[in-house]
């Protein structure tokens, strides 16, 4: 078992998971508006979501991957490619960070977790980023591959959740932190570059 890979992992992971992304606008804004419960219910159904697309991943991909390992070095390679473009999408971008509070209407706790769960389930782009991200970590000889694909969406669930929840708590100095410092939005947009860029190369160079 390749420990070194599954710690870089968990790191890239972290990494991903306090970018300022959609969804952790979204779980702010919710926070903000409607109170630290409501941040954290959104927050639950967005990452169990993500069991959705692991199950995908582990029962199409691996079956592929068994198959020849050819087609694993050209999924890592789409990976990088991917996390490539995102960078590109995130240097294209203003870099600024929108707070307003259209669009958050007040829902019951349930009605939240289920919000939260279809919007992530119905995001192709989740998908598309876990086929892009997860194959290149895949850290054990011995161990299935729809088992380690299960594990790492453990993994990516649990500490994208942690890092959700810890945003839902300090949301209103976290709210209050954004607005009034303006190079926030650009300081976090160069680090998602760097983080996208960073992964993707370690995916391109990576050998197993």
């Amino acid at each position: 078992m390749n420990y070194d890979l599954l710690y870089t992992f968990i790191i890239a992971t972290a990494a991903l998971a306090i970018t300022p992304g959609p969804d952790i606008i979204y779980v702010l804004m919710q926070s903000v508006i409607n109170g630290r419960k409501d941040g954290i219910a959104t927050a639950f159904g967005l990452v169990s979501g993500c069991l959705i697309h692991t199950t995908l991943l582990a029962f199409g991909v691996s079956a592929l991957i068994k198959e020849n390992i050819l087609i694993l070095t050209c999924i890592k390679v789409f990976g990088a490619l991917y996390l490539f473009y995102l960078a590109y999408k995130v240097f294209k971008s203003s870099g600024q960070i929108d707070l307003k509070s259209d669009a958050i209407p007040k829902k019951n706790i349930v009605s939240l977790f289920r919000q939260g769960f279809i919007m992530n389930v119905l995001n192709p782009k989740v998908t598309i980023f876990f086929l892009a991200f997860f194959p290149g970590f895949l850290f054990s000889d011995d161990i299935s591959v729809q088992f380690q694909f299960y594990i790492l969406g453990f993994i990516f669930i649990l500490i994208s959740f942690i890092v959700f929840v810890i945003i839902a708590i300090l949301s209103g100095m976290v709210s209050k932190y954004i607005k009034s410092n303006k190079k926030v939005g650009f300081i976090l947009k160069w680090m998602q570059i760097v983080v996208f860029i960073g992964i993707g190369v370690y995916l391109l160079f990576l050998n197993k």
